[in-house]
Order: C-alpha cells, then structure tokens, then sequence
C-alpha cells in the first residue's frame, strides 16, 4: 500500500528519508516526489503557477495511476496539496498526516514565510547552507547535527559559477510576491475531507495556530498531536514522531498483520 510524501513549500523529497525508512520497515512502499520547481522536478515556465491548484491537479493524475488505497503525508504545503486531493472523489487518500498546517493560514505566518522567500542566497561551501538552514528552519526542532548536514547536502545545488544555492526555483515566491498577504481560510475544503486524519502540530507553530488546530481536532476521525520544542514545522526525524506517523498508516496489510 503506497505512502505519498510530499514536502514544504522550499523544500524536497528528501525530507523524508527518516520516514521512508521507518515506514518501509513496517513493509510500505514509500513515494517522496519533488514538487515543479523543487529538487529534481522541472521548473515551471511561469512563476504564476506555482500555486497549491496546481499542484492538486497534477498529483490528481499521479495517484491515480497508483494501486489503491494509498496514504498521504503533507508538511505544510504538502498538506494543502493533500486536503485538495482529498477532497477529490476517485482519489482521495485512505489515511492522511497533515503536518503542521491546516484550513486557516495567518496572515502573519504568511508575511514571514514570505520575508524568506524573497531572500536571494549564495553560499560558497555546504557549511554556509547549513548555518542558513538552521537559521530558516530552526521551527523543525532540535535536529542532531547529521540531520543538518543532510538537509544541507540534498537542499543545494551548484551554479555554473561554482557556487551553492537553494535547490528551488526562485520563481516560487512569485504568487506571494504579486498579491497582498491576508489570512487564507480553507474551512470549505476541510469540511469536505471523510478520512481519518493525524494533524502534527509544532507547539510553538505561527503557521498552524492553538484555536485552529483545536477545531481540527473536533472533527470526527482526527487526531490531533502536539510536538514539543518545535515551531513550523516537525522536522519528522526523531524516531518518536516518525513511530506516530508509523502508527497512525499501519502496516503494509492492516488486517492481518500482527505484532507490527
């Protein structure tokens, strides 16, 4: 049974690494794609398309051709791709993680995420992307020092100059860039998801806040979980989260596993 991650807005694939290896202990096939314009994929040719609609859209064909059920794990913008599949009927996921995002995005968690995203980097060694992805992502929690250096080997790439920066398009920002920056409210979408839902939350979160994420939790079939000593969001490499997420999709064949 497939488990689909997909990543944060800057982000790639290779975030997930620690929870591949976990859940393909438990017998998961584990899919981590880069989303256009992250990592591997292709960038896309207008800076206006980089929007969570078409991202929905493109993954719609891309789960669809996957065996069914499949599962899906969303960090922050992975989990706005995830709720708009989930909403789509013929493809929506068995089970769903959301972390550390929701239906109701602040307008100030936004503004930050937008001040970073205008930032232009260039770093001469892999020690200067990992002192700026400390920085960045200091929300992720208290990581060991070889998940920084990993996290900086695979989130740079070189320039024809020689140098590192950031393996994303710079053209991402675009959409925040061009439009002003006010609450988003996705209630709409979240009231039409039937699954069973984990919600990861970072307790010191801006972007996925207390109220909203205690709503989320009303809803039947959720479950909510809040993880100490981060903000936005759980970097899912400690093995007590990555043992929740774990739990929560279960094993390869639920029915008859056991002691898994």
């Amino acid at each position: 049974m497939p488990v689909v991650c997909v990543h944060g807005l800057t982000r790639n694939g290779r975030d997930f690494d620690a929870l591949a290896l976990r859940l393909a202990a438990r017998g998961r096939r584990v899919i981590c794609p880069d989303v256009f314009g992250r990592g591997f994929s292709d960038w896309l040719p207008d800076g206006k398309l980089y929007a969570v609609p078409t991202y929905a859209l493109a993954f719609q064909q891309f789960v669809a051709q996957l065996p069914k059920p499949y599962d899906w794990v969303g960090t922050s913008m992975g989990g706005l791709i995830g709720m708009g599949v989930g909403a789509m009927p013929g493809v929506a996921p068995r089970r769903m993680v959301l972390n550390d995002i929701g239906p109701f995005l602040p307008g100030r968690a936004l503004q930050r995420i937008a001040a970073y995203l205008s930032l232009r980097h260039d770093f001469a060694t892999t020690e200067e992307v990992e002192t700026h992805l400390r920085l960045v992502h200091a929300g992720f929690g208290d990581l060991p020092d070889a998940a920084w250096r990993h996290m900086a080997e695979t989130s740079a790439r070189r320039t024809p100059e020689g140098r590192l920066t950031l393996h994303y398009d710079p053209a991402i920002a675009e959409p925040m860039m061009s439009t002003a920056i006010t609450d988003i409210d996705l209630w709409p979408v979240w009231e039409t998801l039937r699954q069973p839902i984990l919600v990861l939350r970072g307790a010191e979160s801006d972007l996925l806040d207390e109220t909203t994420a205690a709503a989320m939790a009303a809803r039947p079939g959720t479950r909510l979980v809040t993880i100490t000593g981060c903000g936005h969001a759980p970097g899912l490499i400690d093995p007590a989260q990555t043992a929740a997420l774990a739990d929560f999709l279960g094993p390869e064949h639920p029915a008859t596993a056991t002691g898994a």
